[in-house]
């Protein structure tokens, strides 16, 4: 083991380090299958379960509420089971919910599948709460927002995957099914058409169910290294280690806020984008595939990151970038209609790509024995993916869903500018 002058924390071996990052990565991309997939649920849940856009957002709503809830409880799992076993526990809960939509399909409710989504997301926010600090910590934390960025590119190939593959399973025929059920004017021949409609989703989550209980096995069986922080080292220059909670760190709250916006602005262009492309007049045949769209974008993003973080770019620097995009892709989308409109849409992937990768390491920067703590108040933050949806389905029941689309993206991406350039400075000193 050796100490680094940027960090209090032990590195493994590099045989180890090497180790730990090809296991992150498989859980990054478990994450982002799991996650993405919730775009494609949407528009299936909509039809299925004859919901309006407000409900349908409800997806979103009951996935990342457990973000909230159950960010602080798995703090306190994680200190009690380390790193390790807790990622082992998260993935074995993220099975249970996947299991639930056994039942939901069968009597095709919505309250049931919303149950199983948000048991899904209670365990990705056991898993955000150990990876993400894992591989912020694991390494030097100037170079955190490398790390993340290889381990986003395993998170959003996934994410391009799942609703593809999904997608052909649980919305195949999809426009030619939906007209069907519109036509059907028997009670009893709509309600066969639906309930056949459902019992899509049975095979493929039971199929990710079995897939991540074998591999909670093997990571709970791995040598994957367990690693803690230790109390910052006193240094005369400034007095941040002499704070005694939490709370007397600024930009890490400042930093949750952060994640809340960011969270928020990702789903819409990810999940939301299909139901704006209907909104459109798209052909749902066509929707299902446009949050891959995104994360190619988003992909694009991280690979940038790879090679220009911190070498060329500061993640400070980077965060800046990005949002002044988003604020002129949003402004795009806006300004256009069709496909153009869908493509701005899918651009914002590529502006919000190093978004996470900047803002985690920022927040949790000096952090030292409150690391896990504030990772998961920073976890809490991925809310803002349930509730800003939440809100542009309310506006869009009363304005114009392009003028609702605005009125939620470009606020955020003004704060995440004000986070970058100043918000993650305060309290530094």
């Amino acid at each position: 083991m050796t100490n680094t002058a940027s960090s209090s924390l032990a590195m493994p071996k590099q045989a180890s380090f090497v180790q730990s990052m090809s296991i992150l990565g498989i859980l990054y991309f478990l994450m982002g299958f799991i996650t993405w997939v919730n775009g494609t649920m949407i528009q299936f849940l909509k039809i299925a379960c004859e919901l309006n856009i407000s409900q349908a957002l409800l997806v979103t709503l009951a996935f990342f509420m457990a973000y909230f809830f159950l960010a602080l409880p798995s703090s306190l799992v994680i200190n009690k089971t380390g790193y390790k076993s807790g990622m082992a526990l998260s993935l074995v809960i993220m099975a249970a919910g996947c299991l639930i939509f056994i039942p939901a399909a069968n009597s095709r409710s919505f309250p049931l599948f919303l149950t199983g989504l948000f048991v899904q997301g209670g365990g990705l926010s056991l898993l955000q709460t150990a990876s993400n600090p894992y591989a912020s910590i694991i390494g030097p934390i100037e170079s955190a927002a490398k790390r993340i960025s290889i381990m986003g590119i395993c998170n959003k190939i996934a994410g391009v995957i799942s609703p593809l593959v999904i997608g052909a399973v649980v919305l195949k025929n999809a426009a030619g099914l939906e007209d069907q059920i519109a036509k059907a004017t028997d009670v009893a021949q709509r309600a066969v058409l639906l309930d056949s409609l459902a019992s899509r989703v049975i095979i493929p989550y039971v199929v990710l169910a079995i897939v991540l209980v074998i591999i909670a096995f093997l990571i709970n069986r791995s040598s994957l290294p367990e690693i803690e922080a230790a109390d910052e080292p006193v240094d005369e220059k400034t007095t941040i280690t002499q704070r005694s909670n939490i709370f007397q760190f600024p930009y890490l709250l400042l930093g949750v806020f952060c994640i809340f916006v960011y969270v928020g602005v990702e789903v819409m262009a990810g999940d939301v984008i299909g139901l704006y492309g209907k909104s459109l007049g798209m052909s749902l045949d066509k929707t299902r595939y446009f949050t891959s769209f995104t994360l190619v974008a988003m992909l694009a993003g991280y690979v940038i990151g790879i090679i220009t973080i911190p070498k060329y770019l500061s993640q400070d620097k980077s965060l800046r970038i990005c949002a002044i995009l988003g604020i002129i892709f949003t402004i795009g989308a806006f300004s256009t209609t069709g496909y153009t409109a869908v493509t701005f849409i899918a651009l914002l992937g590529l502006a919000n790509s190093l978004m996470w990768p900047a803002i985690f390491p920022l927040a949790i920067s000096k952090l030292g024995r409150f690391t896990k703590i504030g990772s998961a108040l920073l976890v809490m933050g991925i809310v803002g993916g349930g509730v800003i949806p939440q809100i542009y389905g309310a506006l869009s029941n009363v304005i114009n869903f392009t003028h609702a689309f605005l009125y939620c993206m470009v606020p955020c991406y003004i704060y995440i500018l004000f986070y970058a350039v100043a918000g993650h400075k305060i309290g530094q000193r």
